[in-house]
């Protein structure tokens, strides 16, 4: 049964979704743990479920399942960079999320940091070199990061704190992850912190602090214990709303629908507005219920079950 007080406009009884995950990209394995919490979500609100591993074959499985929605669960190359959205776009299934160009273009370092730029949003100063380069010198002075042009979730994060470090010559072991080219960003100190958007709507602020490092990589996100979430983040209330301002505006930059999260580091000995740095834009939140997403989403009074609902009413095709 639908959880008491959401009203869902597709009626579960009567909806059969599709929920995505697995699939081929490095972040395989959480796709794998946000399709199941989607899944058990759904079926205990009465939807028919069927889960889809997805691999090359999945237009063929889809066209087998004839389901209603797609509730997209995947993460990563394939998933979120426009393709899968591409493949149900062809099939006319409606599905989740944001739609083939916003995904590929928020999936883009460089494309999205541009439009950021654009809408007024800080970014932190990088530049996108050979792979080779970067494993040879530094092309900015340090404390810098290298980052993959287009990949999530802090795969392949690199920090280099100073000048004395040796550059990152295992770059040329991970060109798999890279590609031929990489992004070499400048290092924003402060504090991590996390705005969820939802529709048209700027949800809370949550601050991650980091067990270990200087920034919320793949082993905090995703090792038990790695970080903790305060959400709501203890902000002045202006910085809390530019925060909310920043996130609404990057998801509309991109072209964003349903539901995004947008990373940001905040440098409070900075003097100016660029004390308030966006780093990404996620077009597909992690989605167990010790999330990001899920934990902003619960603390602004929606259950994962009303957020799940919420997001198969929100699905549509030509998004």
């Amino acid at each position: 049964m639908a959880e008491k007080g959401y009203a869902p406009r597709r009626k579960p009884e009567e909806t059969h979704v599709a929920v995505l995950m697995g699939g081929l990209s490095a972040e395989r394995e959480v796709s794998l743990a946000s399709g199941e919490a989607v899944s058990a979500a759904l079926k205990a609100c009465g939807y028919e479920v069927t889960e889809i591993d997805v691999d090359r074959d999945v237009a063929q499985r889809l066209v087998e399942v004839k389901p209603d929605v797609a509730f997209n669960a995947l993460h990563g190359r394939y998933g979120e960079d426009g393709c899968i959205q591409g493949v149900l776009e062809m099939l006319n299934i409606p599905y989740t999320h944001s739609g083939v160009l916003a995904s590929a273009l928020a999936m883009d370092k460089q494309k999205s940091k541009a439009l950021f730029e654009q809408a007024g949003i800080p970014v932190a100063e990088s530049k996108v070199v050979p792979i080779e380069e970067a494993a040879e010198r530094h092309v900015i002075s340090p404390p810098y990061v290298i980052k993959p042009v287009a990949e999530g979730s802090s795969v392949g994060i690199h920090l280099v704190h100073s000048q004395f470090e040796e550059p990152v010559s295992q770059l040329l072991d991970e060109r798999e992850i890279f590609g031929d080219v990489v992004m070499v960003e400048r290092f924003v100190p402060g504090r991590e912190l996390t705005c969820a958007v939802m529709g048209d709507v700027a949800l809370g602020v949550l601050e991650i602090v980091p067990k270990k490092g200087a920034f919320y990589d793949y082993a905090s996100k995703y090792e038990e214990g790695g970080s903790d979430h305060i959400c709501p983040a203890d902000l002045s209330a202006s910085v809390y709303y530019r925060v909310q301002a920043h996130a609404l505006a990057a998801h509309r930059a991109l072209g964003c629908r349903g539901v995004t999260r947008a990373d940001f580091r905040y440098d409070e000995t900075a003097t100016d507005e660029a004390d308030i740095v966006i780093l990404e834009v996620n077009t597909q939140p992690g989605m167990t219920r010790t999330s990001l997403l899920p934990d902003i989403a619960r603390a602004a009074g929606h259950s994962f079950e009303e957020l799940v609902m919420w997001m198969v009413d929100d699905a549509s095709v030509r998004r």
